[in-house]
């Protein structure tokens, strides 16, 4: 299996944090398991826009469409832009290797509180 590498930049863009993960490994999963401030509180069901990133632009392209369902959440998070997705719908793959996604400032983990 090969491994992927993602990095989350945090909400004010000061920190960095590189992550190695397994192809097919989940997003969300894999920004939880390095401590980023991504709730999920539906557990991937989407339900609700908990684990809202924003993919670096030149990264975007990369991923496959948002379903319908995954555009309607999104549409409920806040600070969401032209490049949003749910960390819990994004399944890394090696064309994914090098993946930044950002913090939205709007992130909070309530269950960190």
């Amino acid at each position: 299996m090969s491994t992927v590498t993602v990095h989350f930049v945090s909400s004010d863009g000061e920190q960095t944090v590189t992550a190695k993960a397994s192809e097919g490994d989940n997003l969300l999963s894999v920004a939880q398991i390095h401590d980023q401030p991504l709730e999920g509180t539906c557990e991937g069901q989407m339900a609700c826009s908990t684990c809202h990133v924003i993919v670096d632009a030149a990264d975007f392209a990369k991923l496959p469409e948002a379903s319908e369902m995954e555009e309607d959440m999104l549409d409920l998070a806040a600070g969401a832009r032209r490049t949003s997705r749910l960390a819990c719908q994004i399944d890394l793959t090696t064309e994914l290797d090098g993946l930044t996604v950002h913090i939205p400032i709007e992130s909070h983990n309530m269950q960190n509180i």
